[in-house]
């Protein structure tokens, strides 16, 4: 390879990996233990007190899991990863190094109803709050911000609406206050959006979603750019103050660039948990070596079928941002320049039970609680995935009533329409 940055579509491929040095096997093995062998006392000692690297127990480090880690870390162009279980797990152990009891994050209020009910609701039992403030003007994330405000948190492209955010202007405002922001990446992914290059300090994924794209493997992703002074104020005594159960060393004073992801896996993994398994990071990683092509697929289906979709005469609306009629086109063409992702949101004429019963005619969409698969996905979000929601956080969230989500998959795009046309008609029925 040249001294020159690999694009994109090599790190896909190549990012974190290399021939098995013990079998010369080409694909990433799937290291299916629970633990490792130390060479001498000496080495597990080195290996528990944090100077050494290495691996110790699957549930903090894993030889495959590693992999999928510095592929997500280098196509983010971050410093480090740490894989978790589940998105949402990423999202907990994205939080833990920053929250104490009483402490609070302001959030945007346009993300996936799971999250807004996960920061609404469970977070309160950690003794965290969530404050959600509309996205579309920034300043209302300084007007929301306390003492006690730990984090801001946006999603790139908001689930289920395809909301774009002013990632840069919300992050000028986050600094200013002395706060890394959070980007939940997922609907984007790095192809699409690099949300360090706008001032992001954290981002989060869940690779079930596209970075898989197969449908098969639960997963999260914790990516640090690792640029945020955590020694700058106070707030982060976690990361800024000795830790006594590794002898009173400070993660930032001890491991700089580093020291975020360090944490996550020493005391986050360590005490949450909440560990992705190597089976999963492995199918995971067959599926980012393809990213790049299938999002191609992915935008141009979905802006074939919103253009055809804002015709019919069942739609009332369509919210994409690749339309150059959507509110946030101008956001798109800056954040995301290749395209403005797979999933959109109609709102259908006949209202709820229209979008009840479009959901059961589908033939060649699958119906269920996903997005970014290959396949075409659709679900009525407020019978769904945001029915915990009051009416107010509906509306805010952009999924009504009369709201259904589509994932586009990489189908040809003639038979996608077909389906939905035919949905609709028995919906209009």
């Amino acid at each position: 390879m040249s001294n020159n940055e690999p694009g994109f579509e090599t790190l896909a491929v190549h990012a974190g990996g290399a021939p098995d040095p013990a079998t010369g096997a080409r694909q990433t093995p799937v290291y299916q233990t629970t633990s490792f062998v130390f060479d001498d006392a000496d080495h597990a000692a080195s290996l528990f007190n944090l100077q050494l690297p290495g691996f110790i127990y699957s549930r903090l480090t894993n030889p495959t899991v590693s992999v999928l880690e510095e592929r997500c870390a280098a196509l983010e162009g971050g410093v480090g990863s740490t894989a978790t279980s589940s998105g949402h797990a990423a999202q907990i152990l994205a939080l833990f190094p920053l929250m104490s009891p009483g402490d609070e994050i302001v959030a945007a209020n346009k993300l996936y109803g799971g999250s807004i009910n996960q920061m609404g609701h469970s977070y309160r039992k950690f003794g965290w709050s969530a404050k959600f403030v509309d996205p579309d003007d920034p300043e209302n994330f300084r007007r929301a911000a306390t003492d006690k405000t730990k984090a801001f948190f946006i999603e790139s492209l908001a689930n289920p609406g395809g909301v774009v955010t002013d990632m840069a202007a919300i992050a000028e405002i986050a600094h200013d206050i002395g706060v890394p922001l959070i980007v939940d990446n997922t609907m984007a992914t790095p192809y699409l959006c690099r949300p360090f290059e706008h001032g992001a300090d954290i981002i989060v994924h869940s690779t079930t979603k596209f970075l898989s794209g197969n449908g098969t493997a639960i997963g999260g992703m914790v990516v640090d750019s690792g640029t945020f002074n955590w020694m700058q104020n106070d707030k982060f005594p976690s990361l800024s103050q000795p830790a006594p159960e590794y002898h009173n060393l400070t993660f930032a004073e001890t491991f700089g660039e580093l020291t975020f992801t360090i944490y996550g896996h020493a005391i986050g993994l360590r005490d949450l948990g909440a560990a992705q398994s190597p089976m999963n990071a492995f199918l995971t990683l067959l599926g980012i070596e393809t990213l790049p092509l299938r999002m191609d697929k992915h935008c141009s289906n979905a802006l074939t079928v919103a253009e055809h979709l804002s015709n019919h005469d069942a739609v009332d609306w369509v919210s994409y941002a690749g339309l150059e009629t959507d509110k946030y086109y101008a956001l798109g063409q800056r954040y995301l320049p290749k395209g403005a992702g797979a999933v959109m949101t109609v709102g259908l004429k006949g209202g709820y039970d229209a979008g009840v019963k479009l959901v059961e005619s589908v033939e060649l969409f699958s119906h269920l609680a996903n997005i970014g698969d290959s396949r075409s996905l659709v679900i009525h979000p407020a019978s769904t995935t945001h029915r915990q929601l009051t009416e107010e956080q509906l509306s805010a969230a952009g999924a009504g009533a009369e709201v259904v989500r589509l994932s586009i998959g990489i189908e040809s795009p003639a038979d996608i329409i077909a389906d939905l046309d035919q949905a609709l008609a028995r919906a209009g029925s």
